[in-house]
């Protein structure tokens, strides 16, 4: 995989100081927080699916599988994989019948990721959740940590819940309240993320 760093600089730190307080306190304790980025998509997508509701060793573990039985991860190497050999890197069959699928769609040319990157984020939501083993919180991660779209904050994500939690001091997070701090750091909601991350995986 091809890791890069997601892209972002002073304005957006900048911007984000000046519209919160308590985040820019958190800002400044941090300083810049670099996040790797994978800008296949492919790859991207299949490596979400393998890391849904897994640690992060099991997870690192199954990716290194996949990498030594495909050499790299893409549609044409996976293509005449069975659901059955996918399991075999230790997923479930689930999962291994999802990525098969997925593989299908793109090597039957069913599905253009490379066309996402000209459609909204609302447009691209619409089109990977209608993929199997594709919710909400998996859409925004991709767009987030693949496709580097400025704007994510996941409602479905319990570490940026913690995030919010923490910085505020408060027990819980409504959808409303949710919407208004997402209202607050747009458009550079996805650096917001960053830092809501680090502060959420803080040792209590």
């Amino acid at each position: 995989m091809d890791l890069q760093i997601f892209q972002y600089g002073q304005e957006e730190i900048d911007f984000l100081k000046a519209r919160d307080e308590r985040l820019a306190k958190v800002i400044e304790r941090y300083g810049k927080i670099e996040r790797r980025v994978n800008p296949d998509l492919f790859s991207a997508l299949v490596d979400i699916i393998v890391g849904q509701q897994i640690s992060t060793k099991a997870h690192r573990t199954i990716r290194g599988r996949f990498l030594t039985e495909f050499g790299a991860i893409t549609p044409e190497r996976m293509a005449h994989s069975s659901v059955e050999q996918i399991q075999k890197m230790g997923i479930s069959f689930r999962k291994a019948g999802n990525i098969k699928k997925l593989t299908d769609k793109v090597v039957n040319r069913e599905l253009d990721l490379e066309q996402l990157h000209h459609l909204s984020d609302e447009e691209v939501l619409t089109v990977l959740t209608g993929l199997d083993g594709i919710g909400v919180w998996s859409a925004e991660m991709l767009m987030l940590f693949s496709m580097q779209r400025p704007n994510i904050l996941s409602y479905g994500d319990l570490g940026i819940h913690r995030g919010l939690q923490r910085i505020y001091e408060v027990p819980k997070v409504s959808k409303q309240e949710f919407i208004q701090y997402h209202e607050r750091y747009t458009p550079y909601a996805s650096v917001a993320s960053f830092y809501l991350w680090a502060v959420a995986s803080e040792q209590s």
